[in-house]
């Protein structure tokens, strides 16, 4: 049975969780090895927040992670979800639930709560001791897993915070606009009902992308804000990584690709790709790939998966950032969406 959650974590079946692992004593998620476990899809951004954050930090002995199956998700409301492979070795990088040993991933989310009426979604995290779940909301993880295991975590590691003081207000102000028009952006673009809908939800996925093409230019790298490596970089891999790979074909968004209209960009993912293993390590294209292709079927009904692009990401970092012009995608309505977003 599951602990009695408190309203302020679970407010119940209808409500997410939004648990904290801190050291405050009146905290029921105290930070201890082993404790906790991560269940993920390599395929899924939100996700990969939370993963990249657990190698950043140097985590991966103090949270363990069971990784569904990119595919078959189920039926158009989702049910029954995300399932495990029978065996370690069914499906390349995914893992049976190393926990309870459930089929689905909606299991555990009953094991917390037997009436749950919500997503089943991934990342979840649970806590092994009062048995329920901590928090299954990515951004939350993505801004208090920085910290939540400095004690158990190198003083290198430690001291590497993505959320530093003094960018907190830019970091906010940008992740905004990011999260509406880019990182979801482009579901809403590919899961358009209809053309009207599908044609007003493009332009703000490239009014972004111009936006930001401008930004790293002017900061000169090799990072979102410059210098240093923030949760920017972090929102912003999860979904370029999948852009040409991904969104340009299955969800539509063909108005210009990373690696041929947005230089900048397109050198930016690959400093980070080819420079940061953390980064390379937690990404997986077959399981993006499949994912998208064969678990949407109202979009690609014959899961088909195409082989290309090729490469997956471009080699050829260029260290100089000075000789890089920055590029856009120049349709007036992205031009006008671009004007109104603020860094």
């Amino acid at each position: 049975m599951a602990t009695q959650t408190p309203k302020s974590v679970h407010a119940g079946p209808d409500d997410s969780w939004h648990g904290v692992i801190d050291k405050s004593s009146d905290n029921p998620f105290q930070p201890e090895k082993g404790r906790y476990h991560l269940y993920i899809g390599l395929f899924c951004p939100f996700a990969h927040r939370a993963n990249l954050l657990r190698h950043l930090k140097d985590l991966q002995d103090v949270i363990d992670v069971s990784i569904v199956k990119p595919y078959p998700k189920g039926n158009d409301k989702g049910w029954p979800g995300w399932q495990f492979p029978e065996s370690n070795d069914e499906y390349p990088n995914a893992t049976v639930d190393k926990l309870f040993g459930s089929k689905y991933l909606h299991g555990v989310y009953f094991k917390a709560d037997k009436d749950y009426k919500g997503r089943f979604s991934v990342p979840l995290l649970w806590d092994k001791k009062t048995n329920t779940v901590v928090n299954n909301e990515s951004a939350e993880l993505l801004r208090w897993l920085q910290t939540a295991f400095n004690d158990l975590t190198s003083l290198e590691k430690a001291k590497l915070t993505l959320y530093p003081e003094h960018l907190r207000q830019r970091i906010d102000r940008i992740a905004e606009w990011m999260q509406s028009d880019l990182n979801t952006g482009v579901y809403k673009a590919g899961f358009a009902p209809d053309q009207e809908t599908y044609d007003k939800n493009i332009p703000p996925v490239f009014g972004a992308l111009n936006r930001l093409e401008k930004l790293l230019h002017d900061g000169k790298g090799p990072y979102v804000l410059g210098k240093e490596m923030t949760e920017l970089d972090i929102r912003l891999y999860a979904t370029l990584i999948r852009f040409d790979t991904v969104y340009v074909q299955h969800f539509k968004c063909n108005l210009g690709t990373i690696r041929h209209d947005y230089p900048v960009l397109n050198n930016w993912l690959k400093g980070m790709y080819w420079n940061h293993e953390e980064f390379r390590n937690t990404t997986d294209f077959k399981h993006i790939k499949e994912n998208y292709t064969k678990s949407h079927y109202d979009v690609n009904p014959k899961a088909i998966t195409p082989l290309g692009p090729w490469p997956h990401i471009e080699n050829g970092y260029e260290e100089d950032w000075s000789k890089l012009s920055p590029g856009s995608v120049d349709m007036p309505e992205v031009l006008e969406h671009e004007k109104t977003l603020e860094v």
